[in-house]
């Protein structure tokens, strides 16, 4: 591991002001369980540390009649067990509760789940972002079974490694970011993910002297259930998910929202599927309807073209899920 100097700043005012204007220069530690392994492989080699952990306003869920707040370093054991996120939310409690490892559980943050950095081994290898080798890939044609299908065309061939990403977006959740002097912007969920397209970019749109402070949920009654395909029950990262979120009117979906995850660089907004489904009752019927829809514009890599079946699988069964919502 390279030196570098740690700060932890009791305030975000002090926290931001300790950030770099660069990436790469500074990162912040929330609940490590990311950053340390990057940190031990020299993936990322800053000149600063900053943890939050001292930082108690960064801490907590609320809950009242404008929405859920949920601030960036709760506890990702604390979203599983939280009353009103059951109750409201089983497609965010049930995506948290995937995650299964009891160490990352105790120990990740919402804030960090949303950040961490992509699973793909080329990166994790030393090859960069965008896993290249004398400006060619070796994503497209190499070892890409677990990379993406869509939005395939761009050089960011990883798939994005948040699990609770997906069920923000299609939440309509709203994220905050403070960067220096206090200064706080809004970001719609799901316009939080970026494709990069260079190694010097990062996955999300917040800049690199800006901290995550609050996810936002609307409690808008949403039906909404979260269904993951995964290898037997491992600790790992799932195959495909599949979150859909809709208004219940009379008995049939209305303005649906279907979203995927772990399939694209960034959460990927299944129209077309939205479209199957809304104005429909959730049947048999409808939901395989919709999971046929949900493949419209895969394009899969030289390995992967099963995560297809696997997305259908996982949309029907997250569509059917909403019944017992």
């Amino acid at each position: 591991m390279k030196s570098f100097e740690y700060a932890a700043p009791k305030n975000l005012k002090d926290a931001t002001a300790l950030l770099g204007e660069k990436w790469g220069e500074v990162e912040i530690l929330a609940g490590g369980t990311d950053l340390i392994t990057s940190l031990k492989q020299q993936i990322t080699t800053p000149s600063r540390v900053v943890s939050l952990k001292n930082i108690s306003d960064l801490r907590g869920i609320k809950s009242g009649k404008n929405g859920l707040q949920i601030r960036a370093m709760t506890r990702l054991s604390e979203l599983v067990n939280n009353g009103d996120v059951q109750k409201h939310f089983p497609a965010l409690a049930t995506a948290a509760k995937n995650i299964a490892s009891p160490q990352m559980l105790a120990m990740g943050t919402v804030g960090g789940e949303l950040c961490q950095r992509p699973r793909c081994w080329y990166y994790r290898n030393g090859f960069g972002l965008l896993g290249t080798q004398d400006g060619a890939s070796l994503v497209r044609d190499g070892e890409n079974r677990y990379h993406a299908i869509f939005g395939t065309d761009g050089p960011a061939l990883f798939v994005s490694a948040s699990s609770l990403g997906p069920v923000l977006v299609a939440l309509g959740a709203t994220l905050t970011a403070e960067g220096p002097k206090g200064k706080t912007r809004q970001i719609e969920a799901s316009q939080f993910f970026r494709a990069p397209r260079s190694d010097q970019e990062r996955e999300t749109a917040l800049e690199p002297n800006e901290v995550l402070t609050e996810i936002s949920i609307p409690m808008s009654g949403l039906r909404n259930a979260t269904y993951e395909v995964r290898h037997r029950h491992g600790l790992d990262w799932p195959y495909v998910t599949a979150t859909v979120a809709f208004t219940d009117h009379n008995g049939s979906a209305s303005e649906p929202r279907i979203v995927l995850g772990h399939v694209a660089p960034t959460p990927w907004s299944a129209t077309a599927a939205a479209q199957a489904l809304n104005g429909a009752t959730i049947d048999e019927a409808a939901a395989a309807k919709c999971a046929e829809a949900a493949i419209q514009g895969a394009k899969p890599l030289s390995k992967n073209a099963y995560k297809v079946q696997l997305v259908k699988a996982a949309v029907k069964r997250a569509v059917l899920a909403t019944r017992a919502a």
